[in-house]
């Protein structure tokens, strides 16, 4: 399991380095890809290995059923996160973005409210206000290197119009994992106004050894009635351009609402999508992600530790994913000129902490799902960006 192996990507159509320059202003030619959410190693030997299987096989028709990639993801939540789950509870969407979507258009209406917490993924506002929603935010508190939930202000800032709630869980950017007491508080906040709870766990696999990742349904298995689990591989296994991801609801009535949605829309998932994932959710899937796991955390604690060495900059610690929130605020440098310097003089492309909504705005986020020698130059790359400030 070699994740340091350089693997060209620029040339590939991939959106990470070949959009970096539009975007960005930054080069790939020259510069680091370090924005969007996606690795730059190859995925785990099986699931390569289903797809020269798929290959090989050499037919790609129309095809029918397929209990083996359910039972997969019932057989992974349960190993994985000790998660119960129905294979009759899963629908398969284009990808979490498209089942974000999906959930507004079936249990929303043009005009409603949907309650995020800032700073947040910036695609939950995106597609919000894609489908003519309004954002409501309700920001965490920053409370030293992570962030806590601040529901009596929460309160205060809804209206009653509100009809959804998207939780990010692990958080994304802080890489914050939820407490099961923490989710049951949210849980109760949704109950409390009549909102369906959306819980993105996109991340969950991405969990550094010193945390511990709770599933919303196990923490808080009571408001079945009003929650959509929304998982996925592709983070996990760097398989995002497959746009395969699970709608996990266990409620009769609001899985029926989404299935007939499905069936209107003549959506059924990609064959090859669901035969690697299939693959993935298995005993050799498993092995892989933790050395996955044991790379990232290696790669984590050399950037934060020549990150934070740089006066006024903090790197706060992950409790999962490969998506590092540093905070430029102790520079005291505006946003421009902090976002100038990794730009042109380190030759980075990050992801804008401005993006992530209120609270964001001092700080950048920087993927470290990559190779290790890039880690290093990239440290080494800021380190002389703000060199006047040692």
């Amino acid at each position: 399991m070699n994740f340091d192996t350089p693997i060209e990507r620029r040339g590939t159509h991939s959106g990470k380095w070949d959009k970096m320059q539009a975007l960005y202003g930054v080069s790939p030619d020259d510069g680091l890809a370090m924005w969007t959410a996606d690795s730059d190693y190859a995925s785990a030997p099986c699931v390569i290995d289903a797809v020269h299987s798929a290959a090989e096989h050499g037919v790609f028709g129309y095809s029918w059923q397929y209990p083996d990639y359910l039972e997969a993801i019932r057989w992974w939540m349960k190993t994985r996160h000790n998660w119960e789950i129905d294979t009759d509870w899963i629908l398969t969407s284009q990808g979490l973005g498209n089942a974000i979507a999906l959930c507004l258009d079936v249990w929303s209406d043009p005009g409603d409210g949907v309650v995020i917490f800032p700073p947040v993924y910036h695609e939950f506002a995106s597609k919000i206000n894609k489908t003519g929603r309004r954002v409501v935010e309700c920001p965490l508190v920053r409370k030293g290197d992570t962030y806590a939930l601040d529901l009596d202000d929460a309160q205060s800032r809804l209206t009653g119009s509100e009809k959804l709630l998207i939780w990010c869980s692990p958080q994304n950017p802080s890489g914050r994992v939820w407490t099961p007491e923490e989710l049951r508080a949210v849980a109760e906040f949704a109950e409390r106004n009549d909102l369906i709870l959306l819980s993105d766990e996109i991340h969950h696999d991405l969990v550094y050894p010193d945390s511990h990742f709770t599933p919303m349904d196990v923490a808080a298995t009571d408001i079945r009635h009003r929650m959509v689990y929304l998982t996925a591989a592709s983070k996990t296994f760097n398989i995002a351009g497959q746009r395969t991801g699970n709608m996990i609801i266990p409620d009769p009535d609001l899985r029926a609402a989404m299935a007939h949605r499905l069936y209107t829309l003549d959506y059924g998932p990609s064959m090859l999508g669901v035969q690697m994932i299939t693959a993935a959710y298995s005993v050799q899937g498993a092995e892989w992600v933790d050395a996955q796991i044991a790379y990232l955390d290696g790669n984590r604690r050399i950037f934060d530790e020549a990150v934070n060495a740089i006066p006024g900059v903090r790197s706060l610690r992950l409790q999962s994913t490969y998506l590092a929130w540093v905070d430029f605020s102790g520079t005291g440098m505006s946003p421009d000129e902090i976002t100038a310097r990794i730009r042109d003089d380190a030759r980075i492309a990050v992801s804008l902490g401005s993006q992530f909504g209120p609270g964001g705005e001092t700080f950048q986020r920087f993927n470290l799902a990559t190779q290790r020698a890039r880690i290093v130059e990239a440290c080494e790359r800021l380190q002389a960006a703000f060199g006047d400030l040692q």
